[in-house]
């Protein structure tokens, strides 16, 4: 009975080794399947902070600090599926804090309700509750994320979503020997509730990061971090697919591979013409598939993720965040051979390779545009309004930092937007955001930067609605208020076509546009004193949100809700709100 039972568990660790051996590289629960078709049950349980016995104590950079997870693991599980799969996840909330989770990149076709953002398409899943989060992966394949959508919860709150393609469809290029996914992030050692709260209530900027990392681990570069390094064990002459995912708070970064180059072949989960580079820049939001061949002499090379700060005058993390691509046959001793990154302001390693991004094949573009948009994007300086203006006034000449789209700064509603438009609940929105900046200037050159006189802008829960079907066509500029800088602009529900990208003022005159083959995206790094242009067509009802994906530029109000209407077809409309829609 005895070798019986041996012999029972000796089996049960090889079918074990053999069900993970196909995703060594990755973290979370493999699909399900049920019944005949392609449906994935997840289940999430978040377990946050504090005198909960779910917590999830980390040790890091000689400290040690319990952090909000997802079923205790950071960075979090990985969510599979096949490209038209339907994913269902519920969440469960067991922690004292309020928590949604977006779904980034995936283009929820008919089912706003589960994007995520708070305030924005759903109330937040209170203490005890939970949501069940369901979507179709209609026409999407490639790399995605899931990150939480409330407060800044999101610094330890995220995984990765691979979706693959459907069966028999190989990828627009050789097969990887192996695929590992790559988390770029940031932590901090004091509890990040308790920043934002001290930050906003400051209305000064943010302290930087305490430590960039990858995969959660910071490398050896930190204090206490020698040991705390993601690896990945190289085959000298195989090619390699890693899936770069920017998942961190307040800070756009370069990922580099010491001496080797890399070639993206997918940005924001579509395929692109491959583009070989040294060295890659991700916003926060932004993700890309690139491969890499080991084809140097066997050592240990560094993986090296260091910041690109674009806006002047801004107190950053200027440690670089170490992992190894390690060949077999290296030794654990051996020295690593350093990653050459850009200068952290170096503003062309940025823009060329978004210069040189291509869709795979010639694209349908947009032509007959119906609605041009032109939206600035940029800081403010508030009139500081406070009885205790040194605590409350930190900013530029003791005023209080905003953000905003044409000079508006966007201030979240207490009930869901999406709810409230479909009920028809008057008073928590107006619909009257302009379509163009209220005045127009030098954008670049000429801005007001008088802080505070002439650096306010206006607030207000200002939404923008679309007919069913608009062709969109909409400019994005970025202004030298308080600074110029880098914005990552993401949008919920939609991908689009990066059609124009250019530095200074946009020109109608003189742009220059792909409406062959732009890149196809999903969030958008608007040039540090420039512009893109982006289009669309709308054709996916409900209340989506458009922001910049630096943290602490949403909580200043860099953002703004396109509506978007019902069609006449029954697919065409939004669909009924799910039974277990949290209440604010």
């Amino acid at each position: 009975m005895k070798n019986l039972i041996t012999t029972l568990f000796i089996y049960f660790l090889v079918i074990l080794f053999l069900c993970n051996k196909h995703s060594k590289y990755v973290v979370g629960f493999r699909p399900q399947r049920r019944g005949g078709r392609s449906t994935r049950f997840y289940d999430f349980k978040s377990f946050f902070f504090l005198l909960q016995v779910q917590t999830t104590r980390v040790t890091k950079l000689c400290n040690t600090k319990e952090i909000p997870t997802i079923n205790g693991m950071y960075p979090g599980p990985v969510v599979y599926a096949q490209e038209d799969d339907k994913v269902i996840v519920r969440v469960t909330n067991e922690s004292p804090y309020n928590i949604t989770i977006h779904w980034h990149g995936i283009r929820q076709r008919l089912s706003c309700w589960s994007d995520g953002p708070s305030y924005i398409t759903q109330c937040p899943i209170q203490t005890g509750q939970n949501f069940t989060y369901e979507f179709t992966l209609v026409q999407q394949k490639g790399t995605f994320f899931w990150h939480a959508h409330v407060s800044w919860l999101r610094a330890t709150v995220y995984g990765a979503i691979v979706v693959y393609p459907k069966n028999g469809v190989p990828y627009p290029f050789n097969f990887p020997y192996e695929e590992h996914i790559i988390i770029l992030g940031e932590f901090w050692m004091k509890d990040m509730v308790q920043i934002e709260q001290a930050v906003l209530a400051s209305g000064g900027a943010p302290p930087p990061a305490d430590a960039f990392t990858i995969n959660g681990q910071p490398g050896p570069n930190y204090n206490c971090s020698a040991d705390d390094i993601f690896k990945i064990y190289a085959v000298p002459g195989k090619t390699y697919l890693l899936r770069l995912i920017n998942a961190a708070l307040n800070q756009e970064h370069f990922f580099a591979i010491a001496n080797h180059r890399l070639t993206i072949v997918e940005v924001d989960a579509e395929y692109t013409k491959p583009l070989t580079t040294d060295q890659v820049m991700l916003g926060p939001g932004q993700t890309l598939n690139v491969l890499v061949t080991a084809d140097k002499h066997i050592a240990k090379y560094s993986m090296a993720m260091g910041p690109y700060q674009s806006a002047k005058n801004v107190s950053f993390q200027n440690i670089t965040a170490i992992a190894y691509f390690q060949y077999f046959g290296a030794t654990a001793n051996d020295l690593s051979l350093p990653a050459a990154l850009p200068h952290f302001d170096d503003n062309l390693a940025a823009k060329t390779v978004m210069d040189g991004l291509r869709s795979l094949n010639p694209v349908t573009v947009p032509k007959d545009i119906d609605r041009n948009l032109f939206v600035t994007i940029g800081l403010n300086v508030q009139k500081c309004r406070s009885k205790n203006p040194q605590k409350d006034c930190q900013a530029k000449d003791g005023g209080v930092m905003a953000a905003s789209m044409n000079n508006i700064s966007f201030s979240k509603p207490n009930i869901s937007i999406l709810e409230a438009y479909y009920k028809n609940i008057s008073g928590y929105f107006t619909q009257d955001f302009p379509r163009v900046p209220l005045k127009f200037y030098d954008f670049v050159n000429g801005a007001p930067n008088n802080p505070p006189n002439d650096t306010n802008s206006l607030n207000g829960t200002r939404t923008y609605v679309l007919d069913y079907g608009t062709k969109v066509q909409l400019i994005l500029q970025d202004t030298s208020t308080v600074s110029t800088e880098n914005h990552p602009i993401h949008l919920h529900g939609y991908s689009f076509y990066v059609v124009g990208y250019g530095t200074g003022n946009y020109d109608p005159d003189t742009a220059n546009f792909n409406l062959v083959d732009p890149p196809y995206m999903n969030t958008i790094g608007v040039p540090v004193g420039g512009w893109a242009a982006i289009r669309f067509v709308a054709d996916n009802p409900g209340a989506w949100f458009m922001h910049c994906h630096l943290e602490i530029h949403l909580s200043w109000g860099l953002s703004v809700v396109l509506i978007v209407k019902n069609g006449e077809g029954p697919l065409e409309r939004l669909p009924h709100p799910p039974k277990d829609l949290p209440r604010c």
